[in-house]
C-alpha cells in the first residue's frame, strides 16, 4: 500500500525545484566572457613575412597596420588583445601579441618580432582624472585657506563699483 504524502510537503519540493533551476540558470550568466581586440594572427601569414619584402608586399599579407612608429627607423605594428570578464568584475587582459615588423632605410623588412604578455606591462590609457599641478590640500587646509581670502575678519568699509559697502 503506498502513502500519500502531504501536500505541504509536495508544494515545498516543488518550489526547491523552481528554485534549484533558477539558480542554475543565474549561475550560468556569471560564467567568463572572453572578448578580442585587434588584429586575428594566422601563424600561416605571419611565416610569409621574411626580411627584403617591401611595405606594400607586408600590407598585401598583414593588412593595414594598427600603429606605425617612425622613432629610429619605420616599423609597423600589428597588436591583438584577449580580455577575461566574470561577471561584474573589471576586465583582465588574459592575453596580448604584438608582431612588430620593422624596415631600413631602404624602406624593406629588417626585422620581425613577437612580443607576448610577458614582454610588456600594462598601461592604463584612461584614468578617469586629470592630474593638476600644486598641492594637494586637506580638508581643513581647504576651509581655513576660503575663511582667510573671504576677508570675514578683515575691514570691509571699502566701495566697489556699486558704491556699496562691501560690495
Amino acid at each position: 500500500m503506498r502513502k500519500l504524502r502531504p501536500a505541504s510537503f509536495r508544494a515545498t519540493v516543488s518550489a526547491l525545484a523552481v528554485l534549484a533551476a533558477l539558480s542554475a540558470v543565474g549561475l550560468g550568466a556569471c560564467g567568463a566572457q572572453i572578448d578580442r581586440h585587434g588584429h586575428v594572427f594566422i601563424d600561416v601569414d605571419l611565416d610569409q613575412i621574411k626580411p627584403g619584402m617591401t611595405k606594400e608586399e607586408v600590407q598585401t599579407v598583414l593588412g593595414s597596420p594598427d600603429t606605425t612608429s617612425a622613432i629610429g627607423g619605420d616599423a609597423y605594428y600589428y597588436i591583438s588583445s584577449t580580455q577575461k570578464t566574470v561577471a561584474f568584475l573589471k576586465p583582465r587582459e588574459i592575453d596580448r601579441q604584438v608582431v612588430a615588423v620593422y624596415f631600413d632605410g631602404s624602406e624593406t623588412v629588417r626585422n620581425v618580432a613577437h612580443y607576448g604578455l610577458k614582454d610588456g606591462i600594462v598601461v592604463n590609457y584612461y584614468k578617469g582624472e586629470t592630474p593638476a599641478r600644486g598641492k594637494d590640500l586637506t580638508f581643513l587646509e581647504q576651509v581655513f585657506g576660503n575663511i582667510s581670502q573671504r576677508q570675514m575678519f578683515k575691514d570691509q568699509k571699502g566701495t566697489g563699483a556699486s558704491g556699496i559697502p562691501g560690495i
